[in-house]
């Protein structure tokens, strides 16, 4: 088994980078260096994991109103991404049943996977097919809950040999058991905007309230109010971020109410446990998950069980999570432990604090906030990073001066002024490196230099925003 940080590439023709794609993306990859066409890089019509008309449709719609004929491609290569290359879909005990993989890492992470198919719920009314595959996403995921809350990322069959078997808690049906609290708000995301969006209750079924029920349990343990609860995390490793100090407990958290989750959306572990952007994130999907037992469900008591946690995490969140910054006034921080400490930093990966406004958790014009995102995109960011061919987040995940797209779309997402926009999508129009695609990273100074050739998060997200700004009238500022 690989993880992410395996996948360093230093170029995006090497023969160690060909090896690693499908046949297809290395012959795509090959005839595109040769004649530098905009020919799509997607997979031939036969080798397509999963097809949308919708999706089809969007796509034809959207590129023929892009006058940039290189942002027109990659929009074509990247919104399809997902469907093309990840999904495998099938029926399972007459149901549906969707597992998505993240790319070059043949694995199902619960976040990744709910990021992956967001940008086409909004066309589900529009396609069976693909109303079907995103019902059969939330399935999946409630089967991976029930296996084990505490885990991050899933294998599609058992697999008593892989690579992290060692770490503390494993059995063969994880990829790997890294407990992080936005693993299990993203399925609630999905889950409740998909019922919204198609009125379908079926998803709802007893397996899934289960599920619901051990979220709920799980995040009360890691409120750590009597003591550690039951999840620990130790790894055999030469990375400090991939292991956990104090017997795979963390460092010492004040149960002030908040929960910890002992790593990141980025897989590292955290430096104090109380993840801010993780719990503001949990408050919005214990609330969420309250309106489908009230409506839904009829579960009354464990609606309000669920708004009571809601309330009291938020509660946390305003007393502990907005601090006095030296030079930009109060703002949230990313991490904080409940005893007066906190860090000041983000990162590229979602939820972050950037990306607040986009999960619902703050608004984009809060005052708070504002200080926040100025703060984030700035150099008082340690992992804010600007070089000659861009400027955004990273993190430690890959280290120093390596940008992450993810963070120049988030931050055209949460931006409310359209030359800032037009300055992040020429940003990504231009350090693509020539695949039409987004990466992980990219050198700030080399975009040639990036991390994961494959990764199909990014490649949807950067669809999202496209799709975005054409619902809003603003596809002009793809015009560079």
């Amino acid at each position: 088994m690989t993880t992410r940080r395996d996948f360093l590439k230093k170029s995006t023709l090497g023969l160690a980078a060909l090896a690693l794609s499908p046949s297809w993306a290395a012959e795509s990859l090959q005839r595109n260096s040769a004649n530098r066409k905009y020919i799509s890089q997607r997979p031939p019509l036969n080798k397509r994991n999963f097809k949308s008309k919708a999706v089809e449709d969007t796509i034809k719609r959207i590129k023929s109103k892009i006058k940039d004929p290189k942002l027109a491609w990659m929009f074509e290569n990247c919104l399809p991404n997902t469907i093309d290359t990840t999904v495998r879909f099938s029926m399972r005990n007459g149901k549906p049943d969707t597992f998505v993989i993240t790319g070059d890492i043949d694995a199902m992470w619960l976040r990744d996977s709910s990021a992956q198919v967001w940008p086409y719920l909004q066309l589900v009314n529009h396609d069976r097919a693909l109303k079907q595959m995103i019902e059969g996403v939330i399935n999946r995921q409630t089967q991976c809950i029930l296996i084990d809350p505490y885990a991050n990322a899933f294998n599609s069959k058992p697999l008593p040999d892989g690579r992290w078997m060692n770490d503390t808690g494993m059995n063969p049906m994880l990829h790997e058991r890294k407990w992080e609290i936005d693993s299990l708000c993203y399925p609630i995301r999905l889950a409740y905007n998909y019922w919204k969006k198609t009125s379908d209750t079926s998803v709802f079924d007893s397996d899934w309230r289960k599920a619901m029920s051990l979220v709920v349990q799980t995040f009360k343990e890691q409120q750590r109010k009597d003591d550690l609860g039951p999840y620990n995390f130790l790894r055999m490793t030469d990375r400090a971020l991939d292991t956990v100090p104090n017997m795979g407990y963390g460092h010492p958290v004040k149960p002030v109410g908040l929960i910890v989750s002992t790593f990141r959306p980025s897989d590292d572990a955290t430096t104090f446990g109380f993840l801010v952007p993780s719990n503001l994130f949990a408050v919005i999907s214990l609330r969420q998950l309250a309106e489908i037992s009230n409506n839904v469900m009829l579960d009354y008591p464990f609606a309000e069980e669920c708004l009571a946690l809601a309330d009291e995490v938020e509660r946390a969140l305003n007393k502990y999570a907005i601090v006095d910054h030296p030079t930009r006034g109060k703002i949230y921080a990313f991490e904080v432990d409940g005893f007066g400490n906190a860090y000041f930093m983000d990162d590229a990966n979602i939820p972050s604090l950037l990306a607040m406004p986009y999960l619902g958790t703050v608004d984009k014009n809060d005052p708070i906030y504002r200080n926040t995102r100025k703060f984030v995109l700035s150099s008082d960011n340690p992992y804010f990073f600007k070089g000659a061919a861009g400027e955004g987040i990273g993190g430690p995940h890959i280290g120093y001066d390596m940008i992450w797209p993810m963070s120049i779309i988030m931050r055209a997402m949460t931006s409310t002024n359209d030359e800032e926009i037009k300055y992040c999508v020429k940003m990504l129009r231009n350090t693509d490196a020539g695949t039409g695609f987004m990466h992980e990273s990219f050198h700030k100074d080399n975009p040639e230099n990036f991390t994961r050739e494959w990764f199909a998060w990014v490649n949807t997200l950067f669809g999202e925003l496209v799709m975005k700004l054409e619902k809003e009238n603003k596809l002009e500022l793809l015009n560079i």
